[in-house]
């Protein structure tokens, strides 16, 4: 049986109602595949925020995320991009339907304990939903929005949530970003690239902001799953069909070795 395809999409692509058509155009021709489509949205959240007169910081490129901000996130990830991105699946004749990690039990989610507020860390949990989505020819489009076990929404770092929905399904993941690919100290693209490589990286600030969260969730998948993690642009959705076929695209992201 084929693995599932999760797809996370993010940043410019969300801003850019052409890119995005692209990308499920391509999706729509795979046809028996099975794809879930993993989303974040911090342009719109960044948007929204300045209009309720609230600052954002990031960390590590990980937004630091007080209480009195959720409502604002929550309604901007899981409310206006989830929809958005439901509703030009739908023109395609793709029947997307938007969810949360917290719908059916797909995560649980746990405090961040790195002083970052309401930001929670993912745990797969139940598939039941997903499954039963999958098996019936619809497309889950899911938001970063999750919840503590006493109810509190989180805001979930997409990548994050991406590696934690390929887990639950056991899933081929791929990281599209603005970029084909993760570069090397000369700005070229690598093919190939492992944690210790990407940890000398991070501290030569060659990579860095939201560059360093998407390598370390793709290293943290790659030893989960025991496989390598596909980093690569949206802006070439086509590679899609030759990631499916076998063909390396972008950046593989290596498991550790021992």
């Amino acid at each position: 049986m084929k693995k599932p395809l999760v797809i996370k999409i993010g940043g410019a692509i969300l801003e850019r109602q052409d890119a995005l058509i692209s990308l499920l155009k391509v999706i729509k021709s795979l046809r028996n595949e099975k794809v879930v489509l993993v989303h974040g949205g911090g342009c719109v959240v960044d948007h929204m925020l300045a209009q309720a007169g609230l600052q954002s910081e990031k960390r590590h490129g990980l937004r630091v995320t007080p209480a009195q901000h959720m409502p604002i996130i929550s309604g901007a990830l899981a409310g206006t991009v989830n929809k958005t991105i439901v509703a030009q699946a739908t023109l395609q004749k793709i029947s997307a339907i938007g969810l949360s990690l917290a719908d059916g039990g797909i995560a649980q989610c746990q405090l961040n304990t790195e002083g970052l507020g309401a930001v929670g860390l993912p745990t797969a949990h139940s598939s039941k939903l997903l499954d039963m989505l999958l098996n019936n020819g619809f497309m889950p489009v899911i938001s970063s929005i999750g919840a503590l076990a006493n109810g509190e929404m989180v805001n979930v770092n997409a990548d994050d949530a991406a590696v934690t929905i390929c887990q639950l399904l056991n899933a081929e993941l791929l990281l599209l970003t603005d970029v084909n690919g993760v570069k090397d100290c000369e700005g070229n693209y690598l093919q190939s690239i492992d944690k210790s490589l990407a940890q000398s990286l991070i501290e030569q600030g060659v990579i860095a902001g939201g560059m360093t969260a998407k390598i370390n969730a793709a290293i943290h998948a790659a030893n989960q799953l025991r496989r390598s993690i596909a980093v690569a642009s949206w802006k070439t959705p086509e590679q899609i069909l030759n990631l499916l076929a076998g063909d390396a695209i972008g950046t593989r992201v290596q498991p550790d070795t021992n």
